[in-house]
């Protein structure tokens, strides 16, 4: 068999190798490992001065590979550039054929929208050209980001703290947190007061609860006085049924995910952070190796702002539908879904390669988390073709000296697409209310019961993490690529912080968003960073010239830097030191929290003349077991976490188990749990109690050594292997033997553990 005549060039091994294995044998598949050719690190690497020409260079560290690729590409008769399908992998692509020097009569571009062997085999059987467009759609915004980052960073490091960085988008986001913080100091609360009635019918058996509405029209009680005048105007009277109303109320399914939906859902659902839901995805898309098929791609293109689905998709979804559920749960024809205005709509919604693959079925294959967002992307799309969930409804007025007290109920009748998946919300829903009696117009009831209650309106809630992806789609800040990594950069620059898993901005946050805000006006306005955006789109259609762009906004962006420069000089904006409970034990005064070379710490505000200073730690619940001292919570030289005696070394207790706030009802000492998320049951640890659970029953997997050291014992190492992901214990052990090769590779790798 001579060579492969066939080079194809993809961003990642695992994508590779799976569709080296569906092209054969014709076809040598490489991966770039992302850019080979980018911006320099250690200047500005864009020439101001002659219409923005970028100076690109080789990517440092990857000489090898650049090597391997041009070999291979001298030998190949024809290259196909098969990085991701949008900007950033147009761009790759092009970088691609210049670094290795390709020509045009041997250079072909394929772009897969999934990763299964149809789309893969029809896709190389039509390729086509660069699409400049998008490749100049790519390097306006990466040059405006250079530009920004380049020029206002140094300025935040001589005005404010080094390390700071600010960016067209990043800096807005921030400034989304920081004014929803304003908005919920400046709140002013109202009170208002709820009342409901216990009901018993007259002369016929049941109760029902009814809540005041108002009189003619709808009234709210804003104090305690007007509940009362209502309360007397009811008492001792009858109440009449004025109006009982039934409706069918239909629910149709949420649409499709896109990149912005999924992040979302994937937050509210499965507690996922932006940047590790887009990890999980590129790996569901590139291809993971299902027992029975090899490597599959299971979900198709995660970076998209489409509902488009495809007619072979709904075909699918229907012929499944009927056969698993019947056919009354299909919607009885294609659901087609309309994508928002200004949406790219490149790629088509996010859906599973092949829904046949249900998520139970490539359960074993997949990691844990790799499980979850699988089954979240099956089951939504899956949904969207289901026949509506239908709902019956009932109001009930009744009616007492003019005031209308109404009670309402709603029960499900058919779940429709409900029996698969139901969209998670960031606010609680309206109650559907207690189940009525068969009341008819003109009945008449007494109070039983009267309860009234104040309330205050409540202020705007912070972003959480999903809820800010969803305020920078609504607002234009930003495109699907690019929401998960802004996310990530506000918080490791620690601009915003995550308290009760909401983010709430940090002083310094504060302060760098104050400073732009007055001398940056166009770089922090949520407006004209949406307008920016609208331009690269247009950039991208070939409706605008790329450098036209970057000159217009360099004209504003230059003047507005040389103004701040001139004003701020000799200025040093200092951040507010932010004070705790702990006080110093040198001078008595509290001690606040302030940043080093290394992290956070704890200083004593009196230095010069008191220089205490000692490491940040977080106080826990529950109590040591070894001497009754408080808790703490510390990290290894390594990064982990683990619990500690706060008297340290002089007790020397310590433990990888996190202690909580109860206590076991046996012995009363401080129950723990195991580390890491999900549904932790408490345990104790306490060896002469009954309830004590050893701690190979904790559900950590440990690693087999001769002589294991006993946890919590001071001064020794100990060992932790954490669960191996995708875990073939419970297989059979007709299977052991061919899944042993795969197990292994899947297992992590045991960590190793010193005490502090």
């Amino acid at each position: 068999m001579g060579k492969p005549s066939n080079l194809v060039i993809v961003e990642s091994p695992s994508k590779a190798k799976t569709i080296g294995r569906y092209l054969g044998p014709d076809y040598t598949v490489k991966a770039s490992m992302g850019h080979l050719r980018d911006l320099p690190k250690s200047k500005m690497g864009v020439d101001l001065e002659h219409n923005f020409t970028p100076q690109y260079i080789p990517v440092r560290g990857k000489e090898s590979l650049i090597k391997e690729l041009k070999a291979a590409a001298v030998q190949a008769d024809t290259v196909y550039l098969a990085t991701d399908p949008d900007r950033e992998g147009e761009a790759i692509s092009w970088h691609l054929k210049e670094l290795l020097g390709l020509p045009d009569e041997k250079t072909r571009r394929v772009t897969f929208n999934e990763i299964t062997q149809k789309v893969v085999r029809e896709s190389i059987r039509q390729p086509r050209g660069i699409d400049y467009d998008l490749v100049n759609a790519q390097q306006a915004r990466r040059i405006l980001d250079r530009i920004v980052g380049y020029q206002l960073s140094p300025l935040l490091w001589k005005k404010v703290r080094r390390g700071l960085s600010a960016g067209r988008v990043q800096s807005v986001a921030t400034r989304l947190v920081v004014d929803r913080e304003n908005e919920i100091r400046a709140f002013q609360p109202k009170e208002y007061w709820s009342l409901e009635v216990k009901l018993n019918r007259v002369g016929k058996p049941g109760s029902f609860l009814a809540r005041y509405w108002g009189e003619d029209k709808k009234r709210e009680l804003s104090s305690e006085e007007e509940t009362l005048q209502v309360i007397r105007d009811i008492t001792g009277k009858e109440f009449t049924v004025t109006d009982v109303k039934k409706a069918e109320k239909k629910r149709s399914s949420a649409p499709p995910f896109t990149t912005s939906t999924l992040q979302q859902e994937a937050s509210r659902k499965l507690g996922f952070t932006p940047k590790k839901t887009m990890m999980i995805a590129q790996q569901l898309y590139e291809g993971v190796e299902v027992e029975g098929e090899g490597t599959t791609g299971l979900i198709t293109y995660m970076r998209t702002d489409s509902l488009r689905l495809s007619d072979e998709a709904m075909d699918a979804a229907a012929r499944f539908i009927r056969g698993r559920y019947g056919e009354d749960y299909y919607y009885g024809k294609h659901h087609v879904f309309k994508t928002k205005s200004g949406a790219q709509d490149a790629h088509e919604a996010i859906r599973p390669s092949h829904v046949e693959l249900e998520p139970e079925r490539v359960r074993q294959s997949l990691t844990t988390d790799q499980y979850k967002l699988y089954k979240l992307i099956w089951s939504r799309f899956l949904a969207t073709q289901m026949a509506n969930a239908v709902y019956d409804t009932v109001s009930i007025d009744t009616q007492c000296a003019g005031h209308v007290f109404r009670s309402s109920h709603q029960s499900m009748r058919f779940p429709g697409f409900i029996a698969v998946y139901e969209e998670g919300r960031d606010e609680e829903g309206e109650a559907v209310g207690s189940a009525l009696p068969e009341l008819t117009v003109g009945e008449t009831a007494e109070a039983s019961q009267v309860e009234k209650e104040q309330h205050f309106t409540q202020p705007p809630a912070r972003y959480t993490e999903a809820t800010l992806v969803k305020a920078m789609e609504e607002k234009g800040i930003g495109r699907p690529s690019t929401y998960a990594a802004t996310i990530s950069t506000i918080e490791d620059r620690e601009y915003v912080v995550k308290q009760d898993k909401r983010l709430a901005p940090t002083p310094l946050g504060e302060i760098v968003t104050g400073l732009m805000m007055e001398r940056f006006t166009d770089i922090i306005d949520v407006e004209f960073t949406a307008n920016m955006e609208n331009s690269l789109d247009a950039v991208e259609e070939g409706k605008q010239q790329w450098q036209e762009l970057l000159a217009e906004f360099y004209s504003r962006f230059s003047k507005e830097l040389a103004d701040a420069e001139t004003a701020l000089e000799g200025v040093r904006l200092k951040v507010p030191e932010e004070e705790t409970d702990e006080v110093c034990e040198l001078c008595g005064r509290n001690m606040v929290i302030k940043m080093g070379r290394f992290g956070k710490f704890l200083a004593c505000p009196g230095f010069p003349e008191c220089k205490n200073a000692k490491p940040l730690v977080e106080r826990m619940p529950g109590r040591c077991p070894k001497c009754g001292s408080g808790m703490l919570k510390r990290k290894s030289k390594k990064g982990y976490a683990f619990y500690a005696c706060e008297r340290g070394a002089e007790c020397g207790f310590m433990s990888w188990d996190v202690p909580t706030a109860e206590d076991c009802p046996e012995c009363g000492q401080t129950l723990f749990k195991k580390s890491g998320k999900g549904r932790m049951k408490p345990f104790c640890i306490n060896e002469q109690c009954s309830r004590f659970l050893p701690e190979d029953q904790r559900g950590y997997y440990k690693k087999k050594t001769a002589s294991a050291p006993e946890p919590g014992a001071s001064g020794e190492e100990t060992q932790e292997a954490k669960p191996a992901k995708g875990s073939a214990a419970k297989k059979t052990s007709a299977k052991a033997a061919s899944e042993k090769k795969a197990s292994g590779t899947r297992k992590t790798t045991a960590r190793k553990k010193k005490e502090s």
